[in-house]
């Protein structure tokens, strides 16, 4: 069985006759069906534009499923309100970019022991994107750390 450039059947072509009609093409037979079924299904294309578009396709799917990044942002106790109102810009953008976004609180030194001006800093900042973001993980200190995890509210 015999396909030619256009999708047309043309029905049961001897062998030589389906090279030969590639040949004048400027185009390949290339074997469809597999080699155990009873009739043979052959295709006149242009395999290295075919395996072009299957290569282009496939790595158009893999980048689409890729695009859940984490981004982070650091921010100290002592984050001032200048610095505090930049960083907060630039999670907003993180987050309607469509990006999870890690926020972490560290200390220094004795710093540790007032965590709670940690833990009002990330209060704040959930409160601020609420209508944005949703909270992933609660504010929890691992080691010198303070972590948060926002991500982008789901669309209904």
């Amino acid at each position: 069985m015999l396909i030619n450039e256009n999708g047309e059947k043309q029905g049961m072509v001897p062998l030589n006759e389906a090279i030969s009609t590639a040949n004048k093409a400027s185009l390949d037979l290339v074997q469809v069906s597999s080699s155990d079924s009873e009739v043979v299904v052959c295709k006149i294309l242009d395999y290295g534009k075919h395996l072009f578009n299957k290569k282009k396709s496939n790595s158009s799917s893999r980048v689409k499923s890729k695009r859940s990044n984490t981004k982070e942002i650091k921010f100290r106790p002592s984050t001032d309100v200048g610095d505090y109102n930049i960083k907060l810009k630039k999670i907003k953008s993180f987050i309607l970019d469509g990006d999870k976004t890690k926020i972490s609180v560290r200390f220094r030194g004795r710093e540790i022991l007032n965590s709670d001006m940690g833990l009002g800093l990330l209060q704040k900042l959930r409160d601020e994107v609420a209508d944005i973001a949703q909270v992933d993980q609660e504010p929890s200190l691992e080691g010198r750390q303070l972590l948060m995890v926002l991500s982008p509210l789901k669309k209904k």
